[in-house]
C-alpha cells in the first residue's frame, strides 16, 4: 500500500489527460492564458498505462480522468478502456464540462467509465457565459441528457459557489431533485489571482439552511473524493459539500494528482511534486518507478495553506488537473 508519513492510505489518483479546454472558467483558465503544455510533453497512453499498472499494484484503486476538459483528448475512451481493465483498479470516473458529452456518453459507458461529475455553475445562460467564458448552457444540458440516456446514474452536478451564482443554490437544488442528480456545492479554491477575485462564499450557512429545509441526514456516496454528503431520509435528494477552506478535509486525504506532462502533485495547495515523465523517458525500470512512488509519499504535506497563505500558489487549476 502507498501510505504517507501521516498514516493516510493513498488509493485515489486524479489523472489529467489534457490541460486544454473549450471553456475559459475564470477560476481555472483565465481568458488570455497561453501557458499550455506542448503535446510532445503529454504522457502517452502507453506511459499512462504503465504508470497506473504500477500504481494499482501498490493499492491505487480509483482513477478519475480530468483536464482541462478530458473529452478533448483524442481517443480518450480508448484510454479509459485500458485503465478500467488494469488489475486492482476498481473504478474509473470522469469529470467534464459536458460540452462534448452528448456524443461521447455511450462510448464512455462502454469503455468502463462508471461515474460522471459534470460542472454546471449556473442555470442562467448569461451567468454561464460570464463565469465559463462561453455561451454553452444548451450544450451542457444536452450532455446531461445524453449521459442519462447512456445509463449514467446518479450523475453528480458540481457547482463552484461564488459571488455571481450564490443566489442560484435553491434553483440548482430543484434542478437536481427533478432529474435525480446529486448536487455538489464546492467552495472556491484560491488558486491564482483571478480565482481569488471571483468572490469566496462560505458554504457552512448554506449547509445549515439546506439541512433545515429538507431535514438532511448524513449519507455515504460511492467515490473516494473529499465531499461530505447529506441526504433526505427517503433518498430523493443528496447534496455533497466540498469545503477546502471552511472545513478542510486534509486529515482524510487519500489522493494525489498526475498532470498531463507527468508531474505527480502530492497536494493541490502545495508545490511538492515528482517528475515521472523524466523518469519514464530516461529509461527508469519498474523498480525505479515504484521507489519514486514511495519517495513521493514522503513529500505529501499534512495539509494545505489556502487560508494562511492564499497568495502562495500562482499556478492555475488547469495546470494541476481538476
Amino acid at each position: 500500500m502507498l501510505t504517507d508519513r501521516f498514516g493516510r492510505a493513498i488509493e485515489y489518483l486524479r489523472l489529467s489527460v489534457t490541460d486544454r479546454c473549450d471553456l475559459r472558467c475564470a477560476y481555472c483558465i483565465p481568458e488570455g492564458f497561453k501557458g499550455f503544455e506542448e503535446p510532445a510533453h503529454w504522457l502517452s497512453f502507453d506511459e499512462i498505462e504503465r504508470l497506473l499498472g504500477l500504481f494499482a499494484n501498490l493499492g491505487m484503486r480509483r482513477v478519475r480522468l480530468t483536464g482541462g476538459e478530458p473529452l478533448l483528448r483524442r481517443n480518450v475512451t480508448d484510454l479509459a478502456r485500458r485503465i478500467a481493465v488494469l488489475p486492482g483498479v476498481d473504478e474509473v470516473s470522469l469529470s467534464t464540462n459536458a460540452t462534448q458529452l452528448s456524443r461521447m456518453a455511450v462510448g464512455l459507458k462502454t469503455a468502463g467509465v462508471t461515474r460522471l461529475n459534470v460542472s454546471l455553475d449556473s442555470l442562467r445562460a448569461e451567468t454561464i457565459e460570464k463565469i465559463n467564458g462561453r455561451p454553452v448552457l444548451d450544450e451542457v444540458l444536452a450532455g446531461l441528457e445524453g449521459a442519462s440516456a447512456a445509463g449514467f446514474a446518479p450523475i453528480k452536478i458540481n457547482i463552484v459557489v461564488m459571488r455571481d451564482n450564490a443566489d442560484e443554490v435553491d434553483a440548482m437544488v430543484d434542478f437536481c431533485l427533478q432529474r435525480g442528480h446529486v448536487l455538489r456545492l464546492i467552495e472556491l479554491t484560491p488558486m491564482g489571482n483571478t480565482a481569488r477575485k471571483m468572490g469566496y462564499v462560505d458554504l457552512q450557512p448554506i449547509k445549515r439552511q439546506l439541512q433545515q429545509r429538507f431535514g438532511l441526514i448524513d449519507k455515504v456516496m460511492p467515490g473516494g473524493g473529499p465531499a461530505r454528503y447529506l441526504g433526505t431520509a427517503d433518498g430523493r435528494f443528496t447534496v455533497g459539500f466540498i469545503t477546502p477552506l471552511s472545513q478542510h478535509f486534509c486529515a482524510t486525504c487519500n489522493r494525489v494528482r498526475l498532470t498531463v506532462d507527468g508531474q505527480l502533485h502530492l497536494c493541490l495547495g502545495q508545490e511538492d511534486r515528482v517528475d515521472f515523465r523524466a523518469l519514464l523517458r530516461n529509461g527508469a525500470t519498474d523498480d525505479d518507478l515504484i521507489a519514486a512512488f514511495h519517495q513521493a509519499m514522503n513529500l505529501k504535506p499534512e495539509r494545505h495553506e489556502f487560508r494562511e497563505q492564499p497568495e502562495k500558489l500562482i499556478r492555475f487549476m488547469s495546470m494541476t488537473g481538476g
